[in-house]
């Protein structure tokens, strides 16, 4: 990898330690990672991606990769919803591959729920196993940001969508006045890790993913980055004031 260094929380590394240290932090949070959601989030984070779904309208037959999958709750949604529809008017069940580069998140994603058909994949999201064009849908949820390289990431994610297919990404973001983002800086930074610490045992994994949202771009500017990978009719929508945003793009 390069020698350029990229910002690992409020530190500095190279993009080797990164990916090293990111994959050490979901693999010690991975067993209770949907349970964290919850907690930070006060279950929110359940109606921001119930949202996202709604936005990507998913269909019969089409294929979805979930980038940063986790334990699969964006793949199952988008199976499910894409099959209430072919019960109302028939087609092909639609299909979704998740990827994750850490492969605890992946098993315990599987431990909790089983597979449910879907296709699991250990695989980092700058360098996809996947040929060009190949899926109708690709998402990732509150994983960008661990990203080494988003720009690579961004414009994999283009290289294997089919012409006309949507992006989503949902991500913690920046709030919408100074006086809010205060109020949630000191929420994060003073509650978020302690409750980590509480439910996981590992309290500096959350103090990283305080921090990772802090360095994270701001709406504009990542609205630019999925521009500039490729994507037409690129926008965002801020939930919740800011705590997070659904960023979307089309490829043409």
């Amino acid at each position: 990898m390069a020698d350029e260094k990229v910002s690992f929380g409020f530190e500095e590394v190279s993009q080797e330690e990164k990916v090293s240290r990111v994959k050490g932090v979901f693999r010690s949070v991975a067993t209770k990672y949907d349970l964290m959601n919850d907690l930070m989030s006060a279950g929110i984070h359940r109606i921001w991606k119930s949202n996202m779904i709604a936005r990507l309208n998913p269909q019969p037959g089409e294929l979805l990769l979930d980038c940063a999958g986790g334990t699969g709750d964006i793949a199952r949604a988008f199976v499910a919803k894409a099959d209430e529809v072919r019960k109302r008017r028939g087609g092909e069940p639609a299909m979704a591959i998740v990827t994750d580069i850490n492969d605890d998140m992946l098993l315990a994603g599987l431990d909790q729920r089983g597979d449910d058909g879907l296709i699991w994949a250990c695989a980092d999201a700058t360098k996809l196993p996947f040929p060009d064009k190949s899926v109708d849908v690709v998402t990732i949820s509150f994983g960008i940001r661990n990203v080494v390289d988003i720009p690579a990431a961004l414009r994999e994610f283009k290289r294997v969508l089919k012409p006309g297919g949507r992006f989503a990404c949902l991500e913690f973001s920046h709030m919408a006045t100074k006086e809010l983002q205060a109020a949630y800086d000191a929420y994060s930074f003073n509650v978020i890790p302690v409750m980590g610490g509480l439910v996981t045992g590992d309290k500096e994994s959350y103090k990283y993913l305080v921090e990772s949202i802090r360095r994270f771009p701001k709406q504009e500017k990542f609205a630019e980055m999925i521009e500039e990978a490729g994507f037409s009719k690129v926008s965002f929508t801020n939930y919740t004031g800011g705590v997070a945003t659904l960023h979307t793009g089309w490829a043409i």
